[in-house]
């Protein structure tokens, strides 16, 4: 299988985002940069709102013994995030549903593109 290649990378102004050492590795695969305005975390609500989310309920509340453990438990964090978490602002369904709904709509099988992921 294989893996769809980053085309642009879509961040906030923090400092890590504006060095030249990250600026530099993204030009060399060119890698298209965006960044949202500064001060304007509305820009991007609905991911701002994610790193919210699992900061508060996952991250803070937990103490990692090292960065294997913490990729873990983001991943486990992540799975129900988007396959059993409902979500007011898209009529209580989970983001998966959303998505396949989406492209079933689009005239792709949505169940077989899942599984040809897992």
């Amino acid at each position: 299988m294989s893996v769809a290649r980053s085309e642009i990378f879509n961040t906030d102004q923090g400092s890590q985002y504006t060095a030249k050492a990250h600026i530099d590795i993204l030009k060399k695969h060119n890698i298209q940069i965006s960044m949202d305005g500064k001060g304007r975390a509305t820009d991007n609500i609905c991911i701002e709102r994610f790193w919210r989310s699992i900061k508060y309920e996952e991250i803070y509340l937990n103490e990692y013994k090292n960065i294997k453990v913490l990729r873990k438990a983001i991943e486990k964090y992540m799975d129900s995030y988007n396959r059993k978490r409902l979500h007011t602002a898209i009529d209580y369904k989970t983001p998966n549903e959303v998505y396949y709904d989406y492209i079933n709509n689009l005239g792709f099988e949505g169940d077989k593109l899942l599984q040809s992921v897992s």
